[in-house]
């Protein structure tokens, strides 16, 4: 049985490995606008839309010239607007625009636009930087867990980071919920490659069915 999860686990990371910060072209570094990136991919991710149009939207900010809290704080609401509407965020865009604006000034004047910082006033505690993190408007518990998902590729504090939609994703696999259990099954594969993956079969029924037929 646990050779033929350890099967699952490969297959899995393997054909849907990819990080929603690979996916979005963000080349995540422990420097203020990967980070910043990152936090807008979150909040963009945290909202009931398909993962795929929040990809496509952090793109667009991006490309819009948004990639950093000054230049997403100095914008008019109707450029973050055009901007999500472009990445075909149309559901949320009002709302989205004002709470980005808001964000991008509130870490501006707290932390310098620098998570760093944010991370340092929670001398690396996970849960305060989860809490922290829920102060930026649009942020809650779930585009917290998302950041942290991430970030634990260049935050090897936080790391290992399995929350609770990674566990759903695993037990939609028959693999243990356990993340101990989980990571050991993983072997030398990085943490927040496992959580994306798990998270993908957990919002994506495919790549459950994907997974288990490649693992036969």
């Amino acid at each position: 049985m646990s050779r033929d999860q350890r099967r699952v686990v490969r297959e899995l990371v393997g054909a849907h490995g990819q990080t929603y910060a690979e996916e979005a072209g963000i080349r995540l570094k422990d420097t203020p606008q990967p980070l910043y990136r990152l936090l807008v991919l979150a909040h963009l991710l945290s909202a009931r839309i398909r993962g795929s149009v929040a990809v496509a939207t952090a793109r667009a900010l991006h490309e819009a010239g948004l990639r950093d809290p000054r230049r997403m704080a100095g914008a008019d609401w109707q450029e973050r607007v055009d901007a999500l509407g472009r990445g075909g965020y149309r559901r949320y865009d009002e709302r989205t625009a004002s709470q980005l604006g808001d964000a991008a000034e509130l870490l501006t004047e707290r932390w310098g636009g620098d998570l760093r910082r944010l991370r340092e006033q929670a001398d690396g505690e996970v849960a305060e930087v989860r809490r922290l993190l829920q102060e930026f408007p649009g942020v809650g518990p779930t585009g917290a867990d998302i950041f942290l998902r991430e970030v634990q590729r260049v935050w090897p504090q936080t790391a290992p980071y399995l929350d609770r939609k990674a566990l759903q994703g695993a037990e939609r696999l028959g693999l243990p919920s356990d993340p101990d259990r989980l990571l050991d099954l993983a072997g030398a594969t990085e943490p927040a490659v496992l959580a994306a993956a798990l998270v993908r079969a957990s919002v994506d029924g495919e790549v459950a069915r994907d997974t288990l037929d490649r693992s036969g």
